[in-house]
């Protein structure tokens, strides 16, 4: 199975935290690009990730030529043609950058969308940009769409400041854009707070279209009411299986395996089978990417794509 999302990275900073270099990253069958990537580093303000740490926000870009993009030459023979970085902050302060490539072809539906609200209008969202694939018209609806706060996927992730799943998303009555979701194929949709700052608000929105989801499966992990464990509090499955009942009874103690390090250290995390603290309960999917939310310097939620 086909998923949108083609390539995943987290740049992290170096020592002295003046540069940003690979921590891990999942490419696929696209080995050339692993090996362009893996010896690059970013300074604050450059490149996809420098752009995204300068800017404290979500940055797409839709087209690698004559823009901040390094690796071009690179991402062209890989099919890549559209980037996403997603910093991670603890107040002022950049844990790391997660980066989302992906290629345009008629297989290829979905959206990953980027909204802020807007100065004028405080309590309304706009797309602030977009990687939508082949979806035009969904596309055209989406940036002409204001969300109220508590309205829609990525009003909800705003009023609640949290991690918002919603499945079968062309039925769902909260969703704004339900029947052009419907219309367009897309199936399920969750948002996730960005930024952690009193001065803008930023939600990304990842969509999935049927064919090709964005991932496998999509979860969202919270702390217990005692700060001790974390449990999953929702979870989207393209294949339902056995192994979604054994994650809703799973719990995690800080610190052990991929998401109680998340929990740890604040910083996103890769793992697949060949990572030490590899997870023995994902062994029928490849690989995990887990991005925390955080909110006042404290853990809310981590979301884990499984692929």
């Amino acid at each position: 199975m086909k998923t949108f999302i083609k390539v995943t990275e987290i740049w992290i900073p170096d020592k002295k935290r003046t540069q940003l270099e690979f921590g891990s990253g999942l490419y696929g069958p696209l080995t050339d690009f692993k090996s362009a990537s893996e010896q690059q580093q970013f300074a604050y303000n450059e490149g996809l990730p420098g752009k995204a740490w300068a800017a404290g926000h979500p940055i797409v870009l839709t087209k690698f030529e004559h823009s901040c993009f390094k690796r071009t030459a690179a991402a062209n023979k890989a099919g890549l043609t559209c980037g996403i970085a997603m910093p991670v902050f603890s107040g002022d302060f950049l844990m790391a950058v997660v980066v989302f490539l992906c290629g345009d072809d008629e297989e290829h539906a979905g959206a990953i969308e980027v909204w802020c609200n807007n100065p004028v209008s405080a309590n309304t969202l706009k797309v602030m940009d977009g990687y939508y694939g082949t979806l035009q018209h969904f596309e055209a609806i989406s940036r002409q769409t204001s969300m109220p706060e508590g309205h829609g996927l990525a009003g909800l992730a705003w009023a609640t400041g949290m991690p918002v799943l919603i499945d079968d998303i062309g039925k769902a009555d909260t969703i704004i854009r339900a029947s052009d979701a419907q219309q367009a194929g897309i199936s399920m949709g969750i948002g996730i707070p960005v930024s952690d700052t009193l001065r803008q608000t930023y939600i990304m929105t990842f969509l999935s279209a049927k064919a090709t989801p964005i991932a496998k499966r999509i979860q969202i992990w919270i702390p217990d009411p005692q700060g001790k464990q974390l449990i999953c509090q929702e979870g989207y499955s393209k294949n339902s299986n056995e192994l979604a009942k054994i994650f809703e009874t799973m719990t995690v103690n800080k610190g052990e395996g991929a998401l109680g390090r998340v929990w740890l250290t604040g910083m996103p995390v890769i793992t697949g089978s060949h990572e030490p603290d590899y997870n023995p309960e994902l062994d029928s999917l490849s690989s995990m990417l887990a991005i925390p939310v955080i909110g006042s310097g404290r853990l809310k939620a981590i979301v884990s794509f499984l692929f």
